[in-house]
């Protein structure tokens, strides 16, 4: 064993027995780089992601490789999961020097942990002969080396460097239009998401333009989000047998996807088809929802009330080969012996054919039309194929528990549990069940419990009965925002008082009044090669957006002018110079909280949760919701409880109309203005 099996990341541990003398990263191997003037390699991956396991199993697990690593470099494995800022540093570095990124991403880098060469995936020769070449080159002529660290150094700092932005002019409707008509010139009309391979599902995205097209009765641009979301929902992406997303599909139909689970994307997602199910009452939406929940619930949920963060790609097969998808795809010869007599009915339903074909006679099951299409044109009784699809999901999930399962990342990260906690409390929004709530109640504990100190941080990761890393940015920005949403749902103050606290602790130890943008790190810790901020919204939000939106409700909430102020500083800084809004898209979410069309709603009465639940189940993307059932000291609520009555006040910049006192009634004035 090397120095990993001390480790508790799944993703390290895989790599314990490998011959190569890895380390973590930690103080001691930093030094040990020092001592003996020798290069470090950092290579970063995560535990389901297949390329790693090939490079692990090439290159990692072969003694001759080994030899060349353990000879002259100091060996640091990362998680990238558990260490997003090593992972975000040296990415730019390696997108600098190479113009791409991904993962695995390997690094050579000086003893003081500059980098100096860099990529992703490597096979062994080309690993072994440049990992040589670097050597003789430190020890010829260390200071060509150096001055290329020197110089890669730089261009790291630069683009790590918020610029003030070149255009000054304030950012506007017409502007914001505008970005819209261009971003629409990459849509894919015919399978939705974009113009390209491989598809990511990018939630934010499409909550921004559903919110967009909504706000701005755009009819083309709504059908284009719903058209999305339906070819997302159809299979292949989506694992029709027991819910769940993978987290890309590599080619343009969304159908074979790169097969690894992530916590992270289903929580996402959980909260965008909750919020389209709003709006459009779809019944294939509801179930993607409760299919999904019903995945988390029985693979990826800890007793303890934490979610772990996912599972591999790959698969046993039943000859015990290890392979991409093995878990999840089907030859045509065991759905006939599976299916029966119904066989040619369900290859019509899930393209058992050359549409729906992956390779080696495989097939991933893909819709491609509505069941109520299907019925109407092979005249069947919708209903009834319903029914028989349902069954076959069981009888398919029956066969499929027999398989080897994926391996399991055990490990609960505090981000992305905050984002699976909002998952859950946005279902309950929009389906009402109860189960779903608790749940979130339980996460939301087990938090509190495990990952938040009694100093007012943040811890990033727990497993068996450990945390090791202090709390990252995207840790605080995910659980305040998801604490705010239990407060919207249980009217426990609590959780607005948690989110405050968590909310002044960023400012204490993350925030940099010199750009005005929250560090990635906290100022507690040991600061790597260059700062990181992180800007753009990506498959997971940034966290910088995250905290602008934050900021924007804590500061109705609590009346509170600076995290306002700070909040519109953020925007001013980065809307102006936005090209691409398919990187911005929670940024332009904050951009249209600050609009003329937001609204703020206090709903105060012995009836306020009910009435506030009903609300809930509108979609009503630009309302912030407040409420009581008793006299409440939060500043947006002083005073405005009155025993024996239920009152409604509508406000818009600090100033409210007259409150009304039935469900009817706020509801015709808030569609009212929506008309208007």
């Amino acid at each position: 064993m090397n120095d990993l099996h001390k480790e508790t990341s799944p993703y390290l541990l895989q790599h314990a027995n490998n011959p190569v003398h890895w380390k973590a990263w930690n103080q001691e191997s930093l030094d040990l780089a020092k001592e003996t003037n020798r290069l470090i390699i950092v290579s970063v991956g995560y535990s389901a992601c297949h390329w790693c396991h090939v490079m692990e199993h090439e290159t990692f697990e072969d003694s001759d490789a080994a030899a060349v690593m353990n000879k002259s470099f100091i060996n640091i494995k990362v998680d990238r999961e558990e260490r997003p800022d090593i992972d975000a540093v040296y990415m730019k570095a390696v997108q600098i020097m190479t113009g791409r990124g991904g993962w695995p991403m390997n690094v050579v880098c000086l003893p003081d942990g500059r980098p100096v060469w860099g990529g992703t995936y490597f096979r062994k020769e080309e690993w072994m002969d440049t990992l040589q070449q670097l050597q003789q080159l430190y020890v010829a002529n260390p200071e060509k080396m150096m001055d290329y660290a020197e110089k890669l150094h730089q261009g790291i700092n630069a683009i790590s460097y918020i610029q003030q932005p070149e255009n000054s002019e304030s950012f506007n409707w017409e502007r914001l239009e505008a970005l819209v008509e261009k971003w629409e010139k990459s849509f894919d009309w015919e399978f939705g998401g974009y113009s390209r391979a491989p598809k990511f599902m990018m939630p934010s995205n499409y909550s921004f333009l559903l919110r967009y097209a909504y706000q701005q009765k755009d009819q083309k641009l709504s059908e284009f989000v719903n058209l999305t979301l339906t070819k997302m929902a159809y299979g292949g992406l989506f694992d029709i047998v027991d819910g769940g997303f993978s987290r890309y599909s590599v080619d343009m139909k969304w159908h074979v996807p790169h097969f690894e689970k992530m916590l992270y994307d289903n929580g996402q997602l959980v909260s965008l088809y909750s919020e389209a199910y709003k709006l459009t009452r779809n019944p294939l939406y509801k179930e993607i929802i409760e299919k999904t929940l019903s995945f988390i619930s029985k693979e990826l949920t800890a007793p303890n009330g934490g979610f772990f963060s996912a599972l591999d790609a790959d698969s046993l097969t039943a000859e015990g080969h290890l392979e991409e998808g093995a878990f999840y795809v089907w030859t045509k010869e065991e759905l006939k012996a599976i299916v029966g007599e119904d066989f040619e009915l369900f290859g019509i339903v899930f393209n058992i054919n050359d549409f729906g074909h992956w390779e080696n006679g495989n097939y991933v099951l893909i819709q491609t039309e509505s069941l109520e299409t299907i019925a109407q044109q092979f005249n069947l009784d919708a209903a009834e194929l319903r029914r028989k699809k349902q069954n076959w999901e069981k009888l398919l999930y029956a066969s499929r528990d027999k398989r080897k399962k994926p391996r399991l990342d055990d490990k609960c990260l505090t981000s992305w549990n905050a984002l699976m906690l909002k998952g859950y409390v946005d279902a309950y929004k929009a389906l009402g069940t109860g189960a779903y709530l608790n749940t979130a109640i339980k996460n939301a504990a087990f938090i509190i419990e495990n990952l938040w100190t009694p100093e007012g941080n943040l811890l990033h990761n727990h497993k068996s009965g450990k945390n090791t890393i202090n709390g990252y940015l995207e840790d605080y920005c995910f659980v305040i925002d998801a604490f705010i949403a239990l407060y919207e749902v249980t009217l426990d103050e609590k959780w607005l008082r948690d989110s405050k606290q968590l909310t002044d602790y960023c400012f204490d130890h993350f925030y940099d009044t010199t750009n005005g943008f929250f560090a990635f790190t906290s100022d507690l810790d040991t600061a790597l090669i260059t700062k990181h901020y992180e800007l753009e919204d990506n498959v997971i939000v940034a966290s910088n957006s995250t905290m602008a939106n934050n900021l924007y409700k804590l500061a109705i909430y609590f009346e509170n002018s600076y995290y306002e102020t700070v909040a519109q500083k953020m925007l001013v800084h980065v809307l102006p110079d936005i090209d691409y809004p398919s990187a911005f898209s929670n940024w332009l979410h904050a951009f249209l909280n600050f609009s003329d069309a937001n609204q703020e709603l206090a709903v105060c009465g012995e009836n306020a949760l009910e009435n506030i639940l009903s609300l809930q189940k509108e979609y009503l993307p630009n309302i912030v919701l407040a409420g009581t059932r008793k006299p409440s000291e939060l500043p947006f609520l002083k005073n405005r409880f009155e025993k024996g009555k239920n009152l409604f006040y509508l406000c818009q910049n600090k100033t409210c109309e007259l409150p009304l006192e039935d469900m009817v009634s706020i509801l015709n004035s808030i569609k009212n203005r929506q008309a208007s």
